[in-house]
């Protein structure tokens, strides 16, 4: 592919997004790997949220949620989602749409153990998205957990990974006089061949 600036050197896309991710990570003053999730509900309502992307793999990005949340069920749903990430001490972004399956095994049973003993316990305290009486009564609920799972608990099963395999990402930089780069990678599906072209900013 011809054309390009070296901000976006090499022909793999997943590269350039951890390239610019470890470049955000000298830059960004927190969660350099902040994503912007974009859902839809049944009634195709949209909803969006910030969640941290805890991998990006060869051909799909994965990161991790309470499956009784509402991201949860509208992905489970629609089978798809997508997601910006924008750094601004970079100026640039990356857009991602594609589709979503869980990570529900070895990979989220290890990922779940990487995380802090109370964010683990946390997370079988907490029923995500559900209405809560007060903050007395989620900190009860830790208390609890605490006593029922000890100091190393398993992987709750209503808790884990998506991955979300993408069939478009789109690469964006700054430019002077608002003449932006910008560049789309499309493809039939994932595991295709991917299609590369400019657009205009």
């Amino acid at each position: 592919m011809t054309d390009r600036t070296g901000k976006f050197a090499g022909d793999d896309p997943f590269q350039i997004i951890r390239d610019w991710m470890d470049e955000a990570e000298q830059t960004e003053p927190n969660d350099p790997n902040a994503i912007a999730l974009s859902t839809v509900d049944a009634d195709g309502l949209p909803n969006v949220r910030m969640v941290l992307l805890k991998d990006v793999e060869d051909d799909a990005f994965v990161f991790y949620t309470n499956y009784g949340s509402a991201k949860a069920a509208e992905i489970d749903q629609a089978g798809k989602a997508a997601f910006v990430m924008h750094w601004k001490s970079l100026r640039r972004q990356v857009r991602v749409r594609g589709i979503v399956t869980r990570e529900e095994g070895p990979q989220a049973d290890a990922y779940y153990k990487s995380r802090s003993l109370k964010s683990r316990l946390g997370a079988w305290a907490s029923r995500q998205s559900q209405p809560l009486s007060s903050r007395g009564a989620l900190m009860t609920k830790v208390a609890k957990v605490t006593a029922e799972h000890g100091l190393n608990p398993d992987r709750p099963p209503f808790w884990g990974g998506y991955r979300i395999s993408p069939v478009e990402i789109e690469f964006w930089a700054d430019g002077a006089a608002r003449l932006h780069d910008r560049f789309r990678w499309t493809r039939s599906a994932p595991g295709d061949a991917w299609n590369i072209e400019r657009l205009s900013p």
